[in-house]
């Protein structure tokens, strides 16, 4: 009782704290922002109706002043106080600020409504209060994402039923052409999937690899000629642009090694592809049971999905044994055989096939493991390569074998699933850079482990060689899109797609290699890096946040194989010298200008990089490789800042800043502030292990820095001009 009359006396004390100042005063402290927010947002939030009454009237606080508010760990940027109220679920505070001529369709900075907010947590009485008072219930947030498909996604069937009835466009598309739909789908939404069906709503497919569908017709009709064998299989094909292209064949099958995009084109995920990825097989059996809805091959291909959801998801082997014995049912259902678009055989998947009959399937059933290996066959094929979840689940596989000690096959599944990531997704994709973290993170566990996990690292160090290679040519695609950001070349060999000759192959592979040009239909918006054709990336690496990731992720790697040093033959210790060598060349740079010697003598490599640190930077021997390989020890960042200068402010080994001294690091440079690596260093004396004693500067000093120095400190005018090479050096010493 003691902590509620506090709670109730909040108001009162309130007004007695601003009633003491002057009106001047008190107008400035309600409109003051406070950890990003103002007091009136902040009793909007926790219902007070009093303090909000006295901030409104009697201190004249300005109802659509936004601010940042906190909902369920979330931050909200730009939300004005009826936003608040309304996501709350305060009415009262809802009815009080409309009353006082608040926005009723005001918006958070990503364009979210007080309509929305309310639909979000299905408060029904708000969400008709703001209706009743002009409240646009089609505005939809940055997204696209309407009221309706938000009410639907978090299965609030009255609010649904209301929307509707006020004639909610239940066919409308998010900018990623999802539907209302696509929301019941993904969130098992049944009861508000019948309500949108029965008010005339359409089962339609999403956005998902509509780019690609524009950009490669053309190139797929310049390669292939006319082929009546590729007529045949027209009607078969779902995309209209792929039939347009392929009717005027007539021998597609001499040009096809020769095509580096996909045939087939995809036609993007429909509301049941949906709920089968999301394991909702209520959903699905219902949609499946609408003939006038599915159709037979959706029907299988649904069927088959949700099988793998359960092995992977739901873990329920027997279930997903049910679910592909009747997909397998209805193949034959019909009299004739609609065949699988079967996938090449691959080591990652342990050479599995797909399995085509019931007896292939029973024996199956009796291997746990190759059980989930047909599920990541039966996910490949069916969602595509560009699927999130289709390199997801071969990453979460490797990481179970991972945990059971099982290293190779982890490694080999998570290649597999960086290749194809690497393929498709547009250069620095999170994802990508996700993948990469997994394997430093990976490597480090083995080096760290014990014996047998560190001798395994060392058996397969060419794994390590490899992955630190094509951490570098994602470096090399960063960097090809800073230097031309609407062009981005790729290797097309690496893209080309190998097909033998024939029909069947042609129709069979057709569905997925169609997106291993294709990027991933990720939150991000992600769009496809294209050979030769120019493109607007949404998700542009703008303040090269990614690149700086993807360096630090590179950096750490090579710490790691450092590590592994004792263990190197010659012919590895070459070979990751040219590697190292090749990074070095590339010399990637941050926003704030670091070089790679920089980031090398830096802690924020070791802070930025991964959930847990794998190495602890500055790092000596990374440092070395890196001057080995001809690294610059007097490049500089924005601030004029050299390796040194960075060092220098950081608690490390003397025996780094010697090295640097040794490859030729000039002691008395001097940053844009006029600081040298002394000073510095001296200035964080907290950082320098007086053990160690101190660097003695006369060996590192030559005659024409003290030179240099001399100029700078007199002003010394010379009465001949200088070349701009000493001008420079000159310039970059100190005058003290």
């Amino acid at each position: 009782m003691q902590f509620k009359d506090q709670v109730l006396t909040v108001p009162c004390l309130l007004q007695r704290f601003l009633d003491e100042r002057p009106g001047s005063q008190r107008h400035l402290l309600v409109r003051d922002l406070t950890n990003g927010t103002t007091p009136l947002i902040i009793a909007a939030k926790n219902g007070h109706l009093d303090c909000v009454a006295y901030l409104v009237d009697k201190c004249k606080a300005n109802i659509e002043q936004v601010g940042s508010i906190v909902f369920d760990g979330e931050t909200i940027d730009g939300a004005p106080a009826l936003w608040v109220a309304a996501a709350a679920g305060h009415l009262h505070i809802v009815a009080f600020l409309l009353g006082r001529n608040a926005n009723v369709n005001a918006t958070t900075k990503s364009n979210s409504t007080p309509l929305r907010a309310a639909c979000y947590d299905g408060h029904l009485d708000i969400v008709k209060h703001l209706v009743d008072n002009n409240a646009d219930i089609e505005i939809a947030n940055r997204h696209g994402h309407t009221c309706l498909m938000i009410a639907c996604y978090k299965g609030h069937l009255d609010i649904a039923q209301y929307l509707v009835s006020l004639g909610a466009d239940v066919n409308r598309k998010s900018v990623k052409g999802n539907t209302a739909l696509h929301d019941c789908a993904e969130s098992g939404s049944l009861q508000i999937m019948k309500l949108l069906l029965d008010n005339n709503a359409k089962i339609d497919v999403d956005s998902y690899g509509e780019n690609l569908n524009k950009l490669y017709v053309f190139s797929i009709g310049a390669v292939l000629s006319t082929c009546q064998s590729c007529l045949v299989h027209l009607p078969e094909l779902p995309c209209p642009l792929a039939r347009a292209a392929l009717s005027s064949c007539q021998s597609c099958l001499v040009h096809l090694p020769e095509l580096s995009c996909p045939l087939l084109l995809r036609a993007g995920m429909t509301p049941l592809l949906a709920a089968a990825v999301t394991g909702h097989g209520h959903i699905v059996k219902y949609l499946i049971s609408r003939a006038d809805l599915v159709q037979t091959r959706q029907k299988i291909d649904a069927l088959e999905l949700l099988g793998a959801t359960y092995v992977d998801k739901k873990r329920d082997l027997h279930k997903a044994k049910k679910l592909w014995l009747e997909a397998l049912v209805e193949r034959c259902r019909s009299g004739q055989v609609l065949q699988k678009s079967s996938l090449p055989c691959h080591a990652a998947y342990n050479h599995a096939v797909e399995v085509t009959t019931s007896e292939q399937l029973e024996e199956l059933s009796s291997d746990p493991d190759a059980m989930r290996m047909q599920a990541l066959l039966v996910r490949e094929r069916v969602l595509g390569p560009a699927h999130p979840d289709t390199s997801y689940y071969i990453r979460y596989r490797g990481a179970v074998y991972a945990d059971s000690g099982n290293f190779s096959r982890c490694t080999t599944l998570w290649m597999y699933a960086l290749d194809m990531q690497q393929k498709i997704l547009e250069a620095l994709s999170p994802m990508t850079q996700s993948s990469f973290v997994s394997f430093t993170e990976l490597f480090a566990f083995m080096l760290n482990d014990g014996p047998r996990s560190r001798a395994a690292l060392i058996e397969n160090f060419e794994d390590m060689l490899l992955v630190l290679e094509k951490a570098i040519d994602e470096v090399e695609k960063g960097l090809q899109y800073f230097a031309r950001p609407y062009i981005v070349s790729r290797n097309v060999q690496k893209t080309r797609i190998q097909l033998k000759c024939n029909p069947s192959n042609i129709l069979s592979n057709s569905s997925r290699n169609v997106d291993n040009l294709q990027s991933s239909a990720d939150a991000a918006n992600t769009s496809p890096i294209l050979p030769g054709h120019r493109y607007m990336a949404s998700s542009v690496d703008k303040d090269g946040t990614h690149l700086r990731r993807t360096v630090m992720v590179t950096l750490q790697i090579i710490y790691l194989a450092t590590k592994l040093y004792p263990n190197m033959t010659k012919e590895h210790h070459q070979k990751l010298h040219e590697v190292v060598y090749r990074l070095v060349k590339l010399d990637p740079r941050t926003s704030n200008n670091y070089s790679l010697l920089h980031m090398a003598c830096s802690t924020e490599t070791m802070a930025t990089v991964g959930r847990h640190p794998v190495g602890i930077f500055p790092n000596r021997e990374v440092v070395e490789i890196l001057l080995k390989v001809g690294a610059d020890t007097m490049s500089l960042d924005n601030n004029m800042n050299t390796p040194l200068h960075v060092l220098a402010q950081t608690r490390c080994p003397q025996s780094i800043f010697k090295l640097l001294l040794a490859y030729g690091a000039h002691y008395d440079v001097a940053n844009k502030d006029g600081d040298t690596f002394e000073h510095i260093r001296n200035l964080n004396e907290k950082n320098v292990k007086h053990d160690e004693g101190f660097i003695n500067p006369v060996p590192h000093v030559s005659l024409k820095c003290l030179a240099a120095r001399a100029i700078k400190k007199y002003e010394v005018s010379l009465p001949f001009p200088l070349h701009s090479r000493i001008e420079k050096f000159i310039d970059m010493h100190s005058s003290y």
